[in-house]
């Protein structure tokens, strides 16, 4: 046999061989959609680990259950043609590590190296069957990696519990789920990154973190739209709720966050920092601590009630980003403090004046009881229907600076109960067509106390 020809035969054995691990070939795997595949591949995942599935639909009737610590390393693969149909409750795939450390390397026992690290499902879809059907749930896990995954029809896309550590997800499609795309519940998991996903369409939230003990989370050029059900309660394309917990050290960056106005509270990226982190608690004086460390850089925003609402945080940065059709409002922030807003644009684009609204989104910027807030170099434009463009209501150590606040109705900047601030340097001024110019003062101020206000370039006295 020559040496080409040789290389022929290897290269058809172990396609033949890959094909095996799917279905046919006497593994009890049929994938026709009618069958009941769960036994067969529950008995795959337990003996083989590594399980590869061809073309096909394989229909689950209960949880395929990955025990790490028993079956050792566990991958489920495929090339974008195999679905998993999940006609039962719960997960389509669950998997139970016994990782109870941090990613901190003398934490983590040597069985999860020797057994449970990286378990991987790439290349395949699921697809919800029953009301309560879930796609992938991790409990105990190190290190689970997801790709090119699609999940969709089900209730929860992605499912983390109890503790997890160290979670990759990229390159997946998180798509109409009753429930939530990425669900943080009620879990401690401290690094994870969802990167390059589109995460569309799930009623009960895009990514949503509550309670629990969440840490590194970074979201990056990622397209998360739609995450609302009208019908339903309001939830965020990116929810944070410590409330019950603490969540901290957030970055979101290059996103698309948009849609959908017609969901009752629907925001594009909703913070409710009012956490209860005991340690934290006795050093803040406070009922609730104001959890936060939050970075929200480069990314574009529209198409709901509140762009961007901040509730009982601390440490939050928003900047360079876009934002317009903010319904409601585009930015709201509320008793919080040591927030930093700089370098964006809050417009009314004339390219989305197309899109049916009929001039109803109003935009604008509310800050309500906030301290150590830097808001400067900012556009804001084109705010309706609001008291002001701009408005603080209560605020200590307000730096407001080097903003243009243009073409807005009623007042450009209100200042209520402001104290020991600096409010210069800004432009604020109305130049529409005479019909339509505000005839409210640029600049009002209500109780503003130990605070320096000059230096602005303002159309109406």
């Amino acid at each position: 046999m020559n040496l080409r020809l040789f290389w022929v035969v290897v290269f058809s054995v172990a396609v033949q061989c890959v094909g095996a691990e799917g279905s046919g070939s006497g593994n009890g795997l049929v994938g026709d959609g009618k069958a009941d595949d769960t036994a067969a591949l529950q008995r795959l995942m337990d003996t083989q680990g590594a399980v590869r599935l061809v073309r096909g639909r394989y229909r689950l009737t209960r949880t395929v259950r990955v025990d790490l610590s028993v079956n050792g390393f566990s991958a489920l693969s495929g090339d974008g043609t195999a679905t998993l149909l999940m006609e039962g409750a719960g997960p389509a795939l669950h998997f139970v590590g016994s990782h109870g450390g941090t990613a901190a390397p003398p934490t983590v026992k040597p069985q999860v190296w020797e057994k449970e690290r990286a378990p991987m499902v790439e290349g395949i879809e699921i697809v919800g069957g029953h009301a309560e059907a879930d796609g992938i749930e991790a409990t105990g896990v190190m290190q689970l990696t997801l790709s090119r995954v699609v999940v969709r029809e089900c209730r929860h896309a992605v499912h983390f519990t109890e503790r997890n550590r160290n979670v990759l997800l990229s390159a997946c499609h998180f798509y109409h789920n009753r429930g939530i795309g990425v669900f943080y519940d009620q879990v401690n998991l401290h690094q994870s990154n969802i990167v390059g996903c589109h995460i569309s369409y799930n009623g009960g939230g895009g990514i949503v973190s509550r309670g629990g003990e969440v840490r590194n989370l970074q979201v990056g050029t990622c397209d998360i739209e739609a995450n609302h059900a009208e019908d339903g309660p309001p939830t965020a394309n990116l929810l944070l709720d410590s409330r019950g917990g603490s969540i901290a050290e957030v970055a979101v960056t290059g996103c698309t966050l948009q849609h959908t106005r017609k969901a009752p509270g629907s925001a594009n990226i909703r913070i409710l920092g009012a956490g209860n982190d005991a340690s934290l608690l006795r050093r803040a004086g406070r009922e609730t601590t104001r959890e936060g460390h939050v970075t929200i850089v480069g990314n574009v925003f529209s198409d709901v009630q509140v762009n961007i609402e901040v509730r009982e945080a601390r440490g939050v940065t928003i900047s360079a980003n876009t934002f317009w059709e903010g319904f409601s409002r585009d930015l709201v922030v509320e008793d919080s403090s040591h927030v930093v807003v700089t370098g964006n644009n809050f417009d009314r684009n004339p390219r989305y004046l197309v899109n049916g609204a009929a001039d109803a989104e109003n935009n604008g910027v509310l800050l309500v009881r906030c301290e150590d807030v830097g808001f400067t170099g900012n556009v804001v434009s084109g705010v309706r229907h609001q008291r002001a463009a701009v408005e603080v209501r209560g605020a200590s150590r307000l730096q407001f600076s080097h903003n243009s606040i243009l073409d807005s109705d009623g007042v450009g900047l209100r200042l209520e109960d402001v104290r020991d601030s600096i409010v210069t340097g800004n432009i604020v001024r109305d130049e529409r067509p005479a019909g339509e110019r505000s005839t409210a003062p640029s600049l009002e101020q209500v109780g503003v106390r130990d605070s320096r206000v000059d230096g602005n370039l303002l159309g109406n006295p």
